[in-house]
C-alpha cells in the first residue's frame, strides 16, 4: 500500500515524516490558492474595481455552497487511513474510494443546478449592492457549474493523502494552477470576458485536475485502485463516510454562514470596503492553507497509527503539530502585516481599496495562529473516529458567536473594525473549547477509541442473550 509515493506512518521517526507529508501538502495548497487569487488578482488589475467586488461578494456564499459536499473529503481521508492501518481491508479500501467518488459526482452536480436557480436569491440575502449583481450573480452561476470536478479532485486527494502520498496533488495543481492562470489572462485581457471569463478559466483547471487525480488512482496497484465500472454508492461506506465527514462538511457550511452574515455587515460599508476585504481575505487564505496543512497531516497519521493500534504515537504526532503550526504561523502573519500594503496592492491600485484591506489584515491576520493551532486539535480528534464534538464546539464558538455579535452591531454608528474583532474573539473560545476536549480524549486513552464500535456491539449481542435466557 506504500508504494513510490506513499509512507508508512506507524513506525520510525515522527518529526522528519510530518515534515515530508505537510510540505508537499502545503504547497499543493498554496497552488490551489495561487490559481484562486488569479481569479482575483487579474479581475482587480484588468477588469475594475467593480468586478473585483462582484467577485468578492460570492466568497462566502461559494464557500457554504461547496463545503457541504468538500466536507466529506475529512470523512474520505479519515476512514481510508484507518482502513489502511489495519491492514487486511482491502475491500473495504475499494469500496470506501468508489462510493466517494460516486458520491463526487452526484452531490457536485445537484449542487450546481440547485446553486444556478438559486444564485440570485442568495446573492440578494447577502445584501450584494445593486452596481455589481449582475456580474456577481453571472460569476456565481459559472463557478458552481465545476462543482463536481472540485469534488472528484478533493476526495481523490484525501485518498491519496491517505496513504501518505502529497506529491501527486502537488503535481496535478502546478498543472491545473498554470492552466487557470493563462486562460485567466487570456479570456479577461484579450478576449475581455470580464468576470466570465476567470470563472470559465476556474472551472477548465478544475476539469483537469479531476481528470488527472483519477488518472493517477486507476494507475496505483493496489485496492485503492480506481476503476469506473466498480462506481457504486455502497450502503456501508456510505454510512461511515457520512458519519464523519458529514459533520466535517456542516461545520464548514456553519463557518461559511457566519461569514455570509459577516459578508452582508461588510457590504453595508460600500464597494471600497468590500474589495479590500476580497483581496486581504484572499491573502488570509495563504495563511490558512501552510497551517492547515499540519490539520491534515495530523489528521491521516493520528488515523493511520489509531488504526494500526499504535497509541504511544499519537501524543507526539499533536505535539509536534501543533509546535510546527505555531512557529509557521506566527511567522507569516507577522510578515504578511509588515507588507499588508504592498500585498494589497497586488489586486488593486486604487489607494482606498489597498488602506481598506491592509487594515483587515492587521486585525485577522496578525493573530490567524490562534485558529491555526485549534485547526491541528480538530484534526486530532477528527483522526480518532470522532466527529461530532469538532462540529459543535465550532457551531457555538464561530457560528452562534458571530451571529449574535452582528446581530448586536450597529454598522451604521461603529466601523467596520468591530466586525473584524468577531474573528479572533470566537477564535480564542474554540481553542479553549477544543483543547479542554482533548485533554479529556487523552485522559480517556485511544485503545478505548479503537474498540469502541466492537465494544458496543459485543455489549448489545450480550444483552439480547441475556434476554432470551431470562424468558
Amino acid at each position: 500500500m506504500k508504494g513510490s509515493f506513499g509512507m508508512d506512518m506507524t513506525h520510525g521517526p515522527l518529526a522528519g515524516k510530518i515534515m515530508r507529508f505537510a510540505l508537499p501538502l502545503m504547497a499543493a495548497n498554496l497552488v490551489q490558492l495561487l490559481f484562486n487569487a488569479a481569479d482575483i488578482v487579474v479581475v482587480g488589475r484588468f477588469a475594475g474595481s467593480a468586478s473585483l467586488a462582484a467577485v468578492s461578494s460570492t466568497t462566502a456564499v461559494i464557500h457554504l455552497l461547496v463545503n457541504l459536499l468538500i466536507g466529506l473529503a475529512v470523512g474520505v481521508n479519515v476512514m481510508l487511513a484507518q482502513y489502511i492501518g489495519m491492514t487486511g481491508q482491502e475491500r473495504d479500501i475499494s469500496r470506501t474510494l468508489h462510493t466517494a467518488i460516486s458520491v463526487a459526482i452526484l452531490g457536485g452536480l445537484l449542487f450546481a443546478v440547485v446553486g444556478f436557480f438559486a444564485s440570485g436569491w442568495i446573492l440578494n440575502l447577502m445584501s450584494v449592492p445593486d452596481d455589481i449583481m449582475s456580474l456577481a450573480k453571472l460569476y456565481l452561476r459559472v463557478y458552481l457549474a465545476g462543482t463536481p470536478f472540485s469534488g472528484i479532485y478533493n476526495y481523490g486527494a484525501a485518498a491519496l493523502r491517505a496513504r501518505g502520498d502529497t506529491k501527486r496533488p502537488l503535481m496535478i495543481m502546478l498543472v491545473s494552477g498554470a492552466v487557470n492562470l493563462v486562460l485567466n489572462l487570456l479570456f479577461v485581457t484579450v478576449f475581455h470576458l470580464d468576470v466570465l471569463g476567470v470563472a470559465l478559466a476556474t472551472i477548465i483547471s478544475q476539469a483537469i485536475s479531476a481528470v488527472m487525480t483519477l488518472h493517477c488512482l486507476s494507475r496505483l496497484q493496489d485496492a485503492m485502485q480506481f476503476c469506473w465500472n466498480q462506481l457504486c454508492v455502497d450502503r456501508r461506506s456510505l454510512v461511515s463516510l457520512l458519519r464523519i465527514g458529514l459533520p466535517a462538511g456542516i461545520q464548514a457550511s456553519l463557518f461559511s454562514l457566519s461569514n455570509v452574515v459577516i459578508q452582508g455587515a461588510i457590504n453595508s460599508y460600500g464597494s471600497i470596503v468590500i474589495a479590500g476585504v476580497g483581496a486581504a481575505e484572499n491573502i488570509e487564505g495563504f495563511l490558512y492553507v501552510s497551517m492547515n496543512s499540519f490539520h491534515q497531516a495530523c489528521q491521516t497519521f493520528v488515523g493511520q497509527n489509531l488504526g494500526a493500534g499504535q497509541y504511544s504515537r499519537i501524543n507526539w504526532i499533536v505535539r509536534i503539530c501543533l509546535l510546527d503550526t505555531l512557529v509557521i504561523g506566527i511567522v507569516q502573519s507577522v510578515a504578511v502585516c509588515l507588507l499588508s500594503h504592498p500585498l494589497i496592492g497586488l489586486y488593486n491600485t486604487d489607494a482606498q481599496v489597498i488602506a481598506a484591506g491592509a487594515a483587515r489584515l492587521w486585525w485577522v491576520a496578525l493573530v490567524y495562529v490562534i485558529f491555526g493551532l485549534a485547526d491541528v486539535l480538530v484534526g486530532a480528534i477528527r483522526g480518532c473516529g470522532i466527529p461530532m464534538a469538532p462540529m459543535i464546539i465550532n457551531l457555538l464558538g464561530t457560528c452562534v458567536l458571530r451571529l449574535v455579535w452582528v446581530a448586536v452591531l450597529d454598522t451604521t454608528n461603529y466601523g467596520v473594525e468591530l466586525v473584524y474583532l468577531s474573528y479572533p474573539v470566537s477564535w480564542t473560545v474554540i481553542l479553549i473549547a477544543i483543547g479542554w476536549f482533548w485533554c479529556r480524549l487523552r485522559k480517556k486513552g485511544f485503545d478505548q477509541l479503537n474498540h469502541m464500535d466492537e465494544i458496543g456491539k459485543d455489549d448489545r449481542i450480550c444483552r439480547r442473550k441475556r434476554c432470551r435466557a431470562s424468558k
